[in-house]
């Protein structure tokens, strides 16, 4: 039996001693490198994490103390300590989280995935503590260098630091990355903290005297030490960072030394005052595939080979944002106006092309999607395009800046969504499926979703043309596949994909919905019903043909991976309304809940959102209602609506 084999929960870990823990440290980074490249997940980030997980569980006693991840995709270790040992199922449908959840278990504090929320997570538990007297409950926060430049993060610290009446504790698990490096004067900063060679020889030494000492001069020692770290706290200045802050500072240790973690713990653990613990990790620690990984060190990967570490996945159609990357340089190439902006996704979003072409035209501003959209909005004030590149479920976080900073001042600003709609494994967090619902009701907004490669490199070019309003370009995670050719596009821009002489369904279909559409038409067609499938392209505003077409049709039935409360759908039923077209509407998308984790198709089966379950929900609509006769065009009067 392996040591790991003897850990059903974190207090398990009290009896082991030093030699054990480094040898269990070792079988947890064996065992996540073979589970992890047979399922796909986080490896990178979890390598990293193994000491560091462990001296928390040792010093803290989860549950009652109150552990807090930011972003949350470094909790593999912290599942397998507390009694989730298994994660064969890791993000597969019915399987573990790929994040924490409270449904798995009672150590599971916060599930949402969003960095940089974590310490005000820890703000607010530690408050209630306090408040209500439970006076002998931690909170401790595990947040990255990378979420530091998130604004909420120093929000947070400005509020932590406001009194000192609480058991909080900040681990800053520094380790020069948040996706890839981390980028700006504070990334700067904690660098020169790592590399400063003083630090490292004194802090070396001072671990062999420890390890060389008995117990009662050990707690001389410690005494001693921590004078030690206070002096070089200020002889690498890192004082000077959080002095002001009014907030005790420890650090930095080697987050790959467990005691020395550990015992940095226990110091902070007993100031009984808000602390830093400023730890210093590698990302991908001890697996050499991915220390080669200059990009992004295995952030997350899919399913690999475990001794090389290359990708067990045969390459298939071109992915969605690499249709994306390639195109954004020519549209660069043609309009020096052209800026690409990422929050600390450069190759996630695919602005890497573009940053390798034109490094000066592509702005990395770390985890601060708030602060990118209003940057961008002064960009355009200045005579530039700004590309605003994030994931989908991102976008929701500026919102108000979209809004107030973009709209209002009506900038040309290019928001591209990569992950939009279901996108499966990563769960309720990062699923992109709230941007149409949110984002339409920005006054001048213009949103296109393309249902392939040709119509994304198409849309793209149209949408930095505008230079008076936001525009948005969605498209979901994964393969572009198929593509579909219009048989005709109105002068407005909506292509008709499939159209019948028999006016029974108009089909509206948003993205890559199109192949269900027109998967739905044919089922519908074995039935006698007569359906066309339209692709708007711009699906906000509605474009007017689309409203026209509407009225000859006896129902009109719209297809997305968006909310299906205030989606696309509800938007053409308004307009129909307002235009005195009184076909009926019926919006098919997704239910107003959050969706748990598990592949695209098992989603999209378990909410209705297939041909077959389309097809006979509207066939049932259709001969079993009351809607009026559908009725065969003349051939001069079909002419006209071309």
């Amino acid at each position: 039996m392996t040591l790991l084999e003897t850990i059903d929960g974190p207090r398990d870990l009290d009896r082991l001693s030093p030699a054990e823990l480094d040898q269990l440290a070792r079988e947890i980074r064996e065992y996540l490198v073979a589970s992890v490249s047979q399922t796909g997940g986080h490896l990178g980030p979890n390598l990293g994490v193994v000491e560091l997980t462990l001296a928390i569980h040792r010093v803290f006693e989860s549950p009652k103390d109150a552990i807090v991840f930011d972003t949350g995709h470094q909790s593999y270790v912290h599942k397998m300590l507390t009694g989730r040992r298994d994660l064969s199922s890791i993000r597969t449908t019915g399987g573990l989280a790929g994040y924490p959840q409270r449904s798995e278990s009672e150590h599971d504090i916060v599930e949402s995935s969003h960095a940089s929320s974590s310490l005000s997570w820890a703000d607010g538990i530690s408050r209630a503590f306090e408040m209500t007297g439970q006076q002998d409950r931690h909170v401790v926060a595990v947040v990255g260098d990378g979420a530091l430049t998130g604004g909420m993060t120093w929000e947070a610290l400005n509020n932590i630091t406001d009194d000192n009446n609480r058991r909080l504790v900040v681990v800053v698990n520094d380790n020069g990355r948040s996706y890839a490096p981390t980028i700006g004067g504070m990334a700067r900063f904690l660098n020169s903290v790592r590399t400063r060679r003083g630090y490292r020889a004194l802090h070396q030494s001072s671990r062999k005297a420890f390890d060389r000492l008995g117990g009662p001069a050990r707690a001389v020692y410690r005494g001693v030490r921590g004078g030690l770290h206070g002096f070089l706290s200020r002889f690498s200045n890192n004082e000077a960072l959080y002095s002001n802050l009014d907030i005790k500072y420890i650090g930095p240790v080697d987050g790959h030394d467990e005691g020395a973690v550990e015992r940095a713990l226990v110091q902070a653990r007993d100031y009984g005052t808000p602390a830093i613990v400023h730890v210093i990790t590698e990302k991908g620690r001890g697996y050499e595939p991915a220390l080669r990984d200059v990009a992004d060190q295995f952030h997350a990967v899919g399913q690999i080979d475990p001794e090389t570490g290359e990708s067990l996945v045969a390459a298939s159609a071109p992915s969605w944002t690499s249709v994306f990357s390639e195109e954004l340089v020519r549209v660069a190439d043609a309009d020096d106006r052209v800026v690409g902006i990422t929050a600390a996704m450069l190759r996630p979003t695919g602005l890497h092309r573009m940053a390798e072409r034109y490094p000066d035209r592509v702005l990395d501003v770390g985890i601060a999607e708030q602060h990118a959209v209003t940057s961008a909005a002064g960009l355009a004030f200045g005579g530039l395009h700004p590309v605003v590149a994030v994931y989908a479920t991102f976008m929701n976080r500026a919102f108000d800046q979209v809004l107030m900073d973009v709209a209002l001042h009506r900038a040309g600003v290019t928001f591209v969504l990569d992950r939009a709609g279901v996108t499966g494994p990563d769960g309720p967090s990062h699923h992109g499926v709230w941007d149409l619902a949110i984002l339409q009701v920005v006054p001048g907004i213009r949103l296109a979703a393309p249902r392939d490669a040709e119509r994304l490199a198409e849309e793209l070019h149209e949408a930095v043309q505008v230079q008076d309003a936001p525009t948005v370009l969605r498209f979901p995670k994964g393969s572009v596949g198929t593509e579909y050719p219009a048989e005709r596009r109105t002068p407005d821009g909506v292509d008709v994909l499939r159209e019948t002489d028999r006016r029974d369904v108009l089909i509206v279909t948003v993205g890559p919905m199109a192949g269900i559409g027109l998967e739905v038409a044919e089922r519908l067609a074995d039935q006698g019903i007569g359906a066309t499938v339209v692709d708007p392209r711009w699906v906000v505003p509605v474009p007017r043909s689309v409203v026209e077409l509407a009225r000859d049709y006896r129902i009109v039935v719209s297809i997305e991976d968006g909310m299906r409360v205030g989606g696309i759908g509800t938007r053409i039923r308004q307009d129909l309304r307002e235009a005195d077209v009184d076909t009926a509407v019926t919006e098919i998308g997704l239910p107003d809940e959050f969706l748990d984790h598990g592949s695209r198709g098992d989603i999209l089966e378990r909410v209705g959102l297939t041909p077959q379950h389309i097809a006979r929900d509207v066939t049932a609509m259709v001969l079993g209602s009351k809607l009026p006769h559908a009725r065969a065009v003349p051939a001069d009067e079909e002419a006209s609506t071309r």
